[in-house]
């Protein structure tokens, strides 16, 4: 897979669904999905201290229902549900028709969510932390929570320089030609004063097989010497064979 190709788009129906899920005719189809990007800009602008990972809307009818995918549900619900209350009557102001019902899923562990991961270091890097600091302790975390590998881009002027260039960090494998691996990918821009910094993150949590996500164990090649319990590669090199002087 290249790197222009998105990984979500590229896995849609396969290890994958889709975030709106809804059919329209052709006189419909743009109105909804102008729609669709008016809520999840009120969403995103109103919630975006909540750690949103995932807004998805499923329309049946004349109901319209919202899941909104955070790791943070309580300051999406609020005190009392007076938050959730308000963000249900502004959507219901732009769905065109029918009832609007907003639910809250929490993100059972945040570090191996790509778009959070992404969140977090735009959040570092606007407050002047080492962009490599950054990214190198953000893949730390991600390896640490159980992730089979993870892939952090930054591209702009980082650091302030001149120069706009990318650096990357990469930690375990993340196969991105495989269709089955369950890959997650998330972006975020960090709005510095010297410019806007694109972030890139691509978590491999393991490969899908009948439904379930689980580490596969490729059989090592043939011929291939394994490496011995303490770690070291086998020496491969051939004795070289002594120089002689005319004094021997």
């Amino acid at each position: 897979m290249g790197n222009k190709i998105n990984p979500n788009g590229f896995r849609l129906g396969i290890t994958r669904g889709w975030n709106s899920r809804w059919y329209a005719g052709k006189k419909t189809y743009a109105k909804l999905l102008a729609e669709d990007e008016k809520i999840r800009n009120l969403v995103g602008k109103q919630l975006a201290a909540a750690g949103l990972a995932r807004i998805e809307i499923e329309r049946a009818g004349q109901q319209v229902n919202v899941i909104i995918s955070a790791a943070k549900p309580g300051i999406v619900i609020g005190k009392g549900g007076d938050s959730i209350k308000k963000l249900r009557t502004d959507i219901e102001k732009l769905v065109s028709a029918g009832t609007v019902a907003v639910n809250v899923a929490e993100i059972p562990n945040p570090n191996t969510s790509a778009p959070l991961v992404a969140l977090r270091i735009a959040e570092q890097i606007e407050r002047r932390f080492a962009f490599r600091r950054a990214m190198k302790q953000a893949a730390q975390r991600v390896m640490e929570s159980g992730a089979r590998g993870v892939k952090v881009v930054l591209a702009g002027r980082l650091g302030g320089a001149e120069q706009a260039r990318s650096e990357k960090v990469l930690e375990g494998r993340v196969p991105l030609h495989t269709l089955r691996a369950d890959i997650d990918y998330g972006t975020a821009l960090a709005r510095t004063s010297y410019g806007i910094i694109g972030i890139k993150v691509l978590v491999f949590n393991g490969e899908i097989i009948g439904g379930k996500t689980e580490t596969v164990q490729r059989p090592a090649r043939p011929g291939a010497e394994r490496r011995p319990e303490g770690g070291e590669r086998p020496n491969r090199r051939r004795p070289t064979a002594r120089r002689r002087t005319g004094g021997e």
